[in-house]
């Protein structure tokens, strides 16, 4: 204490005195600092700012609990964190060829993006498709289409990770199929389904299934690989499209966390225990510009997550507490214009991410604010990552901003208010009823608000878009998918349905509807009407009929 006493004052004299003086003829740029948050900044950290920290309490050591310093004892010092390309474009083959080019290129893991139809479960054919077909992501309709999208790529040396909610089962069905035709027994496939519908609801919108019947499929989902795919991640509980919609670190970390605990809390009412389905449970995070919050917010959540899960599941395995989580850099903050300064964005941002403790990495493209990316530029946002891994020096020491009283003071905070947020919504009822009454919506909305004011004003500078701008400037080379995707795509679904055995498809199909009905595990069934070629819209609707569709309330 008396330290502590002898640095307050020393601080004391230093403003009056030194900083007094500067501070008279050389005022600060501003009154008020603030994170892109909108988190105060202090004008300086000190041991004061962290006197209460307890070193094998809060921060402990890599790979052991609370888990703040990493989840492995190594970190990247024993394997570098998983290369992982989002990418799909067009058709199966032209994504094909993609994945294949990203892996020369050194990428290190797979990662699907779906065209709009297939993630909210209609074949390319459906009118409702439409202008959509192959636009965002690749387009899958049938177990052909996934034949297609991994040939030639060996499914048990190869992690994928697929960005799909809705329909996540159905795709997840696909895969294995295909490894079963590559000779792959499902208990060697590793890798991991976005699987978090919660957050659809909250933020992003490509749901299906009411909340009830989408809980169902998600826990079928934990029960079933927990018996055949041991090495699949088999939720991606994300907080980076809650943050591309606009909320504050504080609330990507608490949104996201609330969301993991309604999905363990409705995988233990339908009788699994915590321990055989948390090791696979897995987190995907928004990196954003502000470096020293985003480093804190993944800490933090690191640390509360682990907190949660010892405390309020009473989880016992280590593995069931630890949080590892992929990182994709904020799409929200690349600009259409000045493009190439989005190099620099990504740059800082997937830097955030390696010093946070990443497990796996996406970096965003320099052009996707103005299309899906060329191959040049794909090429150069993986080049970005292999400096920083192999350049930069920040991957030869484990938590290398631990000890910094201004990390240590954000990583406080955080975790502080985002267990507030957690309270706030456990008396609403948890996650599922605060999204129902429209609360977290409001939140992100808000936060949104409150930060495009501050672009339009001036308060917040985004460089090229309201200070440094350029006159007249070139547009670069856009990728564009050819108009002839859908149709190429509507002709092959025409083909399928008249060669496969139609017959076979009715009959797994009304199995599956009557499964629907009951309170069976799905998969097995839904992995049937896969291998019978039975289309994604197919299956989906049968569980329309049988769940009805989300209608989702306004919120003002």
């Amino acid at each position: 204490m008396a330290e502590e006493k002898d640095l307050r004052k020393a601080k004391e004299a230093w403003e009056q005195g030194t900083l007094a003086k500067v501070t008279a003829r050389f005022p600060e740029r501003k009154a008020e600092f603030t994170t892109l948050s909108g988190m105060p900044v202090e004008r300086l950290y000190t041991p004061l700012d962290t006197a209460e920290l307890d070193y094998e309490r809060d921060l402990g050591f890599p790979g052991q609990y609370p888990y703040t310093r990493g989840v492995q004892p190594t970190m990247y010092r024993g394997r570098l964190w998983t290369m992982r390309q989002y990418a799909g474009f067009g058709t199966a083959e032209e994504s094909n060829e993609r994945y294949k080019y990203l892996l020369e290129q050194g990428q290190t893991g797979l990662s699907v993006a779906f065209d709009l139809p297939t993630q909210i479960g209609y074949d390319s054919d459906h009118p409702l498709a439409q202008g959509e077909v192959g636009k965002v992501g690749v387009a899958i309709d049938s177990l052909a289409d996934m034949e297609t999208l991994f040939a030639g790529i060996p499914l048990d040396k190869v992690s994928t990770s697929m960005t799909i909610n809705a329909p996540a089962a159905v795709l997840l069905a696909m895969y294995i199929a295909v490894a079963e035709k590559q000779g792959v027994p499902s208990r060697k496939l590793s890798g991991t389904i976005q699987n978090d519908i919660l957050k659809e609801y909250a933020a992003r919108g490509t749901y299906i299934f009411p909340p009830k019947p989408s809980m169902r499929l998600i826990t079928d989902i934990f029960a079933y690989c927990s018996q055949n795919l041991p090495e699949w991640n088999t939720i991606s509980i994300s907080g980076y499209h809650i943050r591309e919609a606009g909320c504050t670190a504080v609330q990507e970390v608490a949104f996201t966390l609330a969301n993991g605990i309604a999905y363990v809390e409705a995988a233990i009412r339908a009788g699994l225990n915590v321990d055989s389905f948390a090791p696979r449970l897995s987190f995907f995070f928004n990196a954003q510009m502000d470096l020293l919050e985003e480093v804190a917010k993944f800490r933090a959540a690191r640390r509360l997550w682990a907190r949660i899960m010892k405390e309020r599941f009473g989880a016992k395995d280590p593995r069931s507490m630890m949080l590892r989580f992929h990182t994709q850099t904020a799409g929200c903050a690349l600009t259409a214009q000045q493009p190439d300064n989005n190099i620099i964005r990504v740059t800082i941002q997937a830097l955030a991410a390696v010093l946070g403790g990443t497990q796996s990495l996406h970096t965003n493209s320099r052009d996707e604010a103005l299309s899906l990316p060329t191959e040049e530029s794909v090429r150069i946002a993986l080049r970005t990552q292999q400096i920083i891994a192999y350049e930069s020096g920040v991957t030869n020491t484990i938590d290398p901003l631990a000890g910094s009283y201004a990390v240590e003071s954000m990583t406080n905070r955080i975790e502080k208010e985002a267990q507030a947020y957690l309270e706030r919504i456990d008396k609403l009822g948890g996650a599922v009823a605060a999204i129902e009454q429209g609360f977290i919506q409001r939140e992100i909305q808000e936060s949104a608000y409150a930060y495009q004011r501050a672009v339009e004003s001036g308060e917040r500078i985004v460089v090229g878009v309201n200070k440094f701008q350029v006159e007249n400037e070139q547009p670069p080379e856009i990728h564009k998918v050819d108009p002839e995707v859908e149709r190429r795509q509507c002709a092959k679904l025409n083909e399928l349905r008249a060669n496969r055995d139609n017959g076979k498809v009715s009959q797994v199909l009304a199995e599956l509807r009557e499964a629907a009905k009951g309170d069976d595990n799905l998969m097995p069934y839904i992995l049937e009407s896969v291998r019978a070629y039975a289309t994604l819209g197919e299956i989906c609707g049968v569980l329309r009929e049988v769940f009805g569709e989300y209608q989702p309330a306004v919120i003002f």
